[in-house]
């Protein structure tokens, strides 16, 4: 690499991105790390709104280093994100979207973060405009967070810092015949065979803008092509990760955000012809990927869903799908010798189809507003919370020591 690349090359792919892009554009032009630290390759990918216009007045005043390329429509983002990782020169690459914008200091916090730890990866914390943003994964600033039971897997966006060494050196590139879902494969690759991942929760990092005009490209698509993507990812995990509780901590991503959803209210509406051929889809991966571990990880509603899936009994499903639209709530059933707890969902205890280990509570549920703990959990807590107490008791009547002789 010589030795004045920039540290980041923002690739900024946009199609149709007026108005939003000149915040977005502005946004770097900001940022704290400095314009001579950065360069941008903005990929126009067939816009008639002004946006390839817009970029070329840009990068004919701004300070920062820019390239700007005018393509045919490609039909999604991975062909500009494409275009502009081959055009690359920085340590770092970040693929911001132009609908969405940069805090001030992102980029200078990012790179020191990834300097710092020497991770391949950066997450910068991410807040929703006019839209919901994920949250679990921004309590605390790690330089190295555990990819397979921290919340890092729910963040599979590419709006990340990645080191570009490693996508050099892997040949990484986003699958353009996906149509849904391929930053998540691309990131999850990059999570699995890169050196560490780093998150940045203490900075909002990143304005995630949701479109007044609703052309937000995660809101489009058939639910053929969320199949396609759960299969992907589901592939991707298995290829890099051997069975076992990793694999089944990691599987809890594609099937609980891509493919559960496929199997919530709305299949009640669909006709027979849809909800059979999503059955079909989803047998395969339940045969593969479906496995003691991995439904323990999930809440009861989940398993059961996915369960009913498994089994091939959409009957059964919808019995569970109606009880909640209803927006009733399961019975608490408790059992003792062990300690159990139980939701009683509908065929709770009626037969083998769905056995009562199905309705077991095994993760944090909610019932009614009020918390549930599996009883392991629980008693675990008791026990943390009696021997704290204990610390604190024992310090309190610790004998002061002796006085040093003068």
């Amino acid at each position: 690499m010589s030795s004045n690349a920039p540290d980041v090359s923002v690739v900024i792919g946009a199609y149709q991105a007026m108005p939003y892009l000149i915040r977005c554009l502005e946004s770097v032009e900001a940022q704290t790390l400095g314009a001579g630290r950065l360069e941008i390759i903005a990929v126009d990918d067939g816009s008639t709104d002004g946006t390839g216009e817009y970029l070329d007045a840009f990068a004919a005043r701004t300070a920062i280093d820019t390239r700007v390329v005018h393509q045919e429509n490609s039909g999604g983002p991975s062909g500009p994100r494409n275009t502009g990782l081959g055009l690359a020169r920085g340590r770092y690459v970040f693929f911001l979207d132009a609908d969405d914008y940069f805090g001030e200091e992102a980029l200078e916090r990012m790179v020191a973060m990834g300097d710092r730890a020497g991770t391949d990866v950066v997450l910068g914390k991410v807040v929703g405009v006019n839209r919901g943003a994920a949250k679990s994964m921004w309590k605390q600033t790690v330089e190295r967070a555990d990819i397979y039971f921290s919340q890092v897997k729910f963040t599979l966006s590419a709006q990340k810092l990645f080191r570009r060494e490693l996508l050099v050196r892997l040949g990484m590139s986003f699958d353009e015949k996906l149509k849904t879902g391929e930053d998540a494969l691309f990131t999850l690759e990059a999570y699995l065979r890169g050196n560490g991942v780093s998150v940045v929760a203490d900075y909002t990092c990143y304005y995630l803008v949701g479109r007044e005009d609703g052309k937000h490209v995660t809101k489009s698509g058939s639910y053929e092509l969320r199949f396609d993507s759960a299969r992907a990812l589901t592939g991707l995990i298995a290829e890099h990760v051997p069975p076992g509780p990793k694999r089944d901590a990691l599987m809890v991503r594609p099937f609980v955000i891509t493919l559960l959803p496929q199997f919530g209210p709305g299949f009640l509406k669909q006709s027979a012809a849809v909800r059979k051929r999503k059955m079909e889809l989803a047998a395969p991966l339940m045969a593969q990927y479906w496995t003691r571990g991995l439904a323990g990880s999930l809440k009861v509603q989940e398993r059961l869903r996915l369960i009913c899936v498994a089994k091939g009994r959409p009957d059964l499903l919808m019995d569970i799908l109606r009880f909640v639209k209803e927006g009733r709530e399961p019975e608490l059933v408790r059992g003792e010798r062990p300690a159990r707890l139980w939701l009683a969902y509908p065929h709770f205890r009626e037969g083998p189809e769905l056995p009562e280990s199905a309705y077991q509570v095994r993760v944090t549920e909610w019932r009614n507003g009020r918390r549930i703990d599996p009883p392991v959990a629980a008693a675990s807590s008791l026990v943390h919370r009696f021997v704290r107490k204990a610390r604190r008791v024992l310090r309190a009547v610790r004998p002061a020591p002796p006085a040093r002789r003068a």
